[in-house]
């Protein structure tokens, strides 16, 4: 799609008086046209006032370097209060021509350390927003690289959960490799504990049986050593054992009789077998069952304290372990008073204990890690306002050495773009200093060659064209630069009328955008044109028109370098608004087609609030956009209307009204001489009939020509009916008509601009 070129103001936002916020993106020739009130002279002052935020200027070149010449109320009030003290416009002597060439090397030079100065700024404007890329793309790579620790240490980064503001606290952060495991915890505890102190996990002791009396027992079997034939006879039995056992168990219970056969006993039973149980095997069966009975007792005690440590626990301890060796202990404890039991009922039997002292040397570890962390928790419990502090830190620090990486690679780079940066910026200082010092050179140049005649020519012959004989200027005596406005007879003037004196405004205003009112280097313009004309007559209007016209074709040189209707480019970008259709259309005749450089504007005003819209819409070729003029004289706007019509009947209505007015009454023509050299002379009528080889000729178009031409000699648009049915036809087919009658009067010229064709 074909885009409008830009100038130096890119865009403006309105905002004061009825506009409410609205934007203009203006091209280099702007129109506006707008009814009175609707805000026109708002978009003047806006752009004289160049208010941040309202004038929007491009990057390579400042609004200093261009004079912002407004004509409007204000010009005038301020300029001719006194018609004796006009300041004088500043311009160079043509009989000067050696100094004009020195000005000119100095402009030139000028020019080109400004387009240095355009460089230097782009490549300065690269480099920062480079730099700002290394800045963006540091703080998304902490932002993702910590996306997991943010998670876990959430409550110690709060303030800064945001790219920008966290990657900032890491720069100012010295990094520190804490302990993982250690900062973690120490985060549960002061941010997500319960705040309350546990106790201690207490050990057991380290109790190995293989030191309690009777142990060595276990692992040798208990004999006596009576001699007796009763105990002879049962150690030959091997029932020692079973005799011992039975004889604890049922001794002095059954009357005599034995438990067993139920026959009576020996008297001297009890004697025999006291016999059969010597002193040694005595003492043995006493000891192992006080090993057993100590044995009980001490680790049902360390059980006991074992498991009353899981009473009250840290929550974030893991105790599965710790629960695991202790089952394992238990399971032991038990095995081995199930052995020991054993042992004393068959005291012959060898017996060997499960080893117990290898839980508790386990779970003994297990508690000193456990414990390690019961008291980190209570000593951070007892100081939790200090340990937060800390731990707050110390999460920073180990985020900052989590991504050095990426703090070395940012400072990298921006140390390298900072060193390209500070070079540019002391490139472009001297571009800065180079461009004053060659301003003040053409300042002191000019100063050799300023004078007011030439000025006072100018405006004095524009004067004279437009029969305001009444009034010229003059150098006012004894003052430098100024100007008088003076009467005939030599009188200074006053009590002009509007007219008179807006026109003189108007041609001062003319002369200062061709020169200047400083003795300083002429700078580009920027020029705004608010209502010029207002009660102006014919002559002065006209005259306006023409100068406004040669105004826009010096803007319009800056865009198109070839062909040029007039000499210059000092006008960088112009603003035209008015409410006068007569002007309007008098400085944008033949505007329309320069779509990229040219823009119309209308101004509406509804309920209290203004607004802007460009003028532009869709051309023949869909993807491309033309211009459109708001404002036009009644026949331009027919054949805008033949252009967008498909109705055959409003078609035809359409162009009986061009031929009337184009030929009729612009050409002189006569309705019948029209017919006569359209359909009548041979070499034309041929234009308006098919052949068909082998077939009858095709006279449609003939008869659409000749009812056309009917049409323009009928008052009343009613056609005969005997030529054509108004109907049988569609609306392209009487634009190609109108176009063969055009070009049979040798008007093709016409019809193709009339219709936006390029010939």
């Amino acid at each position: 799609m074909n885009e409008k070129m830009t100038s130096a103001i890119q865009k403006l936002v309105l905002t004061d008086a009825t506009f409410n916020g609205e934007t203009v993106e203006p091209t280099f020739i702007n129109f506006f046209y707008g009814k009175n009130g609707a805000g026109k002279s708002t978009i003047a002052r806006t752009i004289r006032g160049n208010l941040p935020g309202s004038v929007e200027w491009q990057s390579d070149r400042p609004a200093d370097s261009y004079d912002v010449l407004v004509y409007d109320a204000d010009f005038i009030r301020d300029n001719f209060e006194n018609y004796d003290n006009l300041p004088g416009v500043f311009t160079i002597a043509e009989e000067n021509i050696a100094v004009q060439k020195q000005v000119k090397e100095k402009n030139d030079e000028r020019k080109k350390l400004l387009e240095q100065h355009g460089a230097c700024k782009g490549d300065l404007d690269a480099k920062s927003a480079a730099k700002e890329q290394a800045l963006a793309d540091y703080q998304q790579a902490c932002w993702e690289r910590t996306k997991e620790l943010r998670g876990i240490f959430d409550a110690a980064v709060t303030g800064k959960k945001r790219p920008q503001l966290f990657a900032t606290e890491i720069l100012s952060t010295t990094p520190v490799n804490h302990d993982y495991d250690e900062l973690v915890t120490l985060y549960q505890t002061v941010y997500q504990g319960s705040g309350e102190s546990y106790p201690l996990f207490n050990k057991a002791g380290r109790v190995t049986y293989a030191t309690l009396p009777g142990f060595e027992l276990m692992g040798k079997p208990i004999f006596s050593s009576s001699e007796t034939p009763f105990s002879s006879f049962i150690t030959a039995l091997n029932a020692t054992d079973w005799v011992r056992h039975g004889h604890a168990s049922f001794g002095g219970r059954t009357d005599g009789k034995c438990p067993y056969c139920q026959q009576k006993l020996p008297a001297n039973f009890e004697q025999e077998i006291a016999k059969c149980f010597d002193t040694n095997y005595t003492e043995d069966i006493t000891a192992i069952t006080e090993f057993q009975t100590v044995y009980e007792r001490e680790m049902t005690g360390i059980l006991e304290t074992l498991k009353k440590n899981m009473d009250k626990v840290l929550p974030d301890l893991q105790l599965e372990e710790y629960q695991t060796k202790l089952q394992l202990l238990s399971n032991a404890i038990t095995i081995n008073l199930q052995r020991i039991a054993a042992k004393i009922k068959e005291p012959t039997t060898i017996a060997s204990l499960e080893d117990t002292d290898t839980p508790l040397i386990e779970l003994g570890s297990i508690i000193d890690e456990f414990n390690k962390r019961i008291q980190t928790n209570n000593d951070v419990v007892g100081h939790l306002r200090t340990e937060k502090v800390k731990c707050k830190q110390h999460v920073w620090e180990y985020l900052a050495f989590y991504l050095k990486d990426a703090v070395a690679e940012y400072h990298s780079k921006t140390a390298a773009l900072d060193g390209e940066i500070s070079a540019l910026q002391t490139k472009l200082a001297g571009i800065v200093a180079d461009g004053r010092k060659i301003a003040a050179e053409i300042s002191e140049l000019n100063k050799q060659v300023v004078n007011t005649k030439a000025t006072i020519a100018g405006i004095n012959a524009l004067l004279h064209d437009s029969s305001f004989q009444g009034f010229s200027l003059r150098a006012k005596e004894g003052v430098q630069n100024v100007y008088e406005v003076i009467r005939p007879d030599g009188t200074i003037a006053d009590k002009l009328s509007e007219g008179e004196r807006n026109f003189i405004a108007f041609l001062y205003f003319y002369h200062l955008v061709r020169g200047s009112q400083r003795s300083d280097a002429l700078k580009d313009k920027i020029v705004v044109i608010d209502d010029p004309v207002s009660s102006m007559d014919s002559g002065a209007l006209f005259i306006v028109s023409a100068l406004v016209r040669e105004m826009v074709e010096v803007c319009y040189n800056n865009t198109d370098y070839q062909g040029h209707v007039v000499e210059g480019d000092y006008i960088k970008q112009i603003f035209i608004l008015t409410h006068n259709v007569y002007f309007h259309r008098e400085i944008t005749y033949h505007q329309v087609q320069r779509y990229r450089s040219v823009s119309f504007f209308i101004i509406r005003k509804t309920d209290n609030i203004s607004s802007v819209t460009r003028c532009t819409r869709r051309s023949a070729v869909p993807s491309q956009l033309e211009n459109y003029n708001p404002v036009q004289n009644s026949y331009a706007a027919l054949w805008d209307e033949l252009k967008e019509v498909t109705s055959p009947i409003t078609a035809m209505n359409v162009i009986r009204r061009i031929l009337e007015y184009y030929f009729l009454q612009l050409c002189g023509y006569e309705g019948t001489n029209i017919r006569k050299e359209v359909l009548e002379k041979e070499e034309n009528r041929k234009k308006f009939i098919d052949q068909t080889e082998g077939g009858q000729p095709d006279y449609t178009r003939y008869h659409l020509a000749s009812s056309m031409l009917s049409y323009i000699n009928n008052s009343t648009g009613i056609t005969d009916g005997l030529n054509y049915v108004e109907d049988c036809v569609d609306a392209e087919q009487y634009k190609t008509v109108l176009r063969l009658i055009f070009e049979a009067m040798h008007q093709e010229q016409h019809y193709n601009m009339m219709m936006g064709i390029d010939a």
